[in-house]
């Protein structure tokens, strides 16, 4: 196993244990088959272990392995603060105790604000006190490290970045959402901070992997590596330095050996000129299934009405490249919870976005094409009704 350092020097493993997507079993976690396959990744180096309050069970299941194993001081545990579900000072300290209780430890080495997704929501934090609150937990020791995980634009994430001085962060990156997101802007903006990067979704769900369309599946089988599509990921990922670790959601003893095998032998700045000339085909073939031809270079914006152009084009390409549920999701969480409205129906159709878009894209028409797709009145409602919570 390869390792990097952290903010602090400490030594994380390039490859970290997504404890999300455990195997289930009856209505509830497989805890056997999840126990052997965490102490299996321990013992092949993984030594960081991502959860969060909101992820059915697993935090539980967590605490339980680590402290029926006395593996403690052998991991590091990150777990994630819901803000979007805070609503008082009092609330930050309920979420955390029952997180310290669950997990069964005293403290947390890296602790995260969950899903920012607007600068607004950390302003929300910080009017309940969160700074306060952070430098106790640390002075106390039941905080490590404070960061922050990010659904959001690139610009979002820089005002983040900038607002706190954080000492890690999680992002969605892949090859796939190199320019989408934080992307890789905010990737090297992070990293210009010395702000380590946890990386979440390297597979985008499956889309790089099962769910990648014959064409590309068809490149990577004749690229001569002899790499699955998912090494491919991630060798894409690790040979950027700045990336700190790179979460994976390992839910089989095959999985963990695949990856921690990848996750041994990499190096920074191996990859080829033909390599990345193979992603780049393939991710040609993934964007074919699109809908609009939009790359995300922001040349649209700023809209003068406010309007996330980029984000709802890619939002609704999710819809066609991955499935309907997905496309609507990523708007949800990217674009619908802003304090700010973002939305398709402010366009006055001043033009001024089709004036500056290289493909040439008929934005005043696709905005609202896309628009009601990524939400019919259900999501609508259910959108509106959120803000009110989220951003209040």
């Amino acid at each position: 196993m390869k390792y990097r350092s952290d903010r602090y020097g400490n030594e994380l493993s390039i490859l970290g244990f997504g404890c999300m997507r455990f195997s289930r079993k009856g209505s509830g976690i497989d805890y056997d088959k999840a126990e052997r396959e965490i102490l299996r990744a321990l013992e092949l180096g993984v030594n960081y272990y991502d959860t969060a309050f909101l992820y059915p069970g697993s935090e539980e299941l967590l605490g339980t392995v680590v402290a029926r194993n006395g593996i403690r001081d052998q991991v590091k545990i990150a777990t994630k603060l819901p803000q979007y579900l805070v609503r008082s000072a009092a609330a930050i300290d309920r979420f955390f105790d029952e997180e310290l209780k669950r997990l069964q430890t005293d403290h947390i080495d890296y602790y995260l604000m969950h899903m920012i997704t607007d600068l607004a929501q950390w302003e929300s934090l910080q009017g309940f006190g969160i700074e306060e609150w952070i430098a106790n937990k640390k002075a106390s020791g039941q905080i490590g490290q404070i960061g922050f995980s990010f659904h959001g634009s690139t610009d979002g994430f820089v005002r983040v970045l900038d607002a706190y001085d954080w000492d890690f962060c999680q992002i969605q990156y892949n090859y796939l959402d190199e320019h989408t997101q934080a992307g890789r802007r905010g990737l090297m903006a992070a990293a210009q901070k010395g702000i380590p990067v946890i990386i979440m979704e390297p597979l985008r769900g499956g889309k790089l992997v099962d769910l990648m369309p014959d064409e590309g599946k068809l490149l990577i089988a004749e690229s001569g590596r002899g790499w699955s599509a998912a090494e491919w990921a991630f060798r894409w990922l690790w040979d950027q330095p700045q990336v700190t670790c790179v979460l994976s959601g390992m839910n089989s003893l095959e999985m963990i050996e695949e990856n921690c095998r990848v996750a041994s032998d990499v190096e920074a700045g191996a990859l080829t000129e033909a390599d990345f000339a193979l992603i780049k085909q393939v991710t040609e073939a993934i964007n074919s299934h699109m809908k609009v031809g939009c790359t995300g270079c922001g040349y649209c914006m700023p809209c003068p009405q406010g309007v996330d152009i980029p984000a709802l084009f890619r939002c609704y390409n999710h819809m066609y490249t991955e499935s309907k549920a997905s496309g609507r999701k990523e708007y949800w969480q990217t674009v619908s919870l802003r304090k700010e409205k973002a939305f398709a129906r402010q366009c006055v159709g001043c033009g001024k976005c089709e004036r500056h878009c290289p493909q040439g894209i008929a934005i005043r028409e696709q905005i609202h094409i896309a628009d009601r797709e990524l939400r019919p009145l259900p999501w609508r409602i259910a959108s509106d009704i959120a803000r009110g919570f989220a951003v209040q």
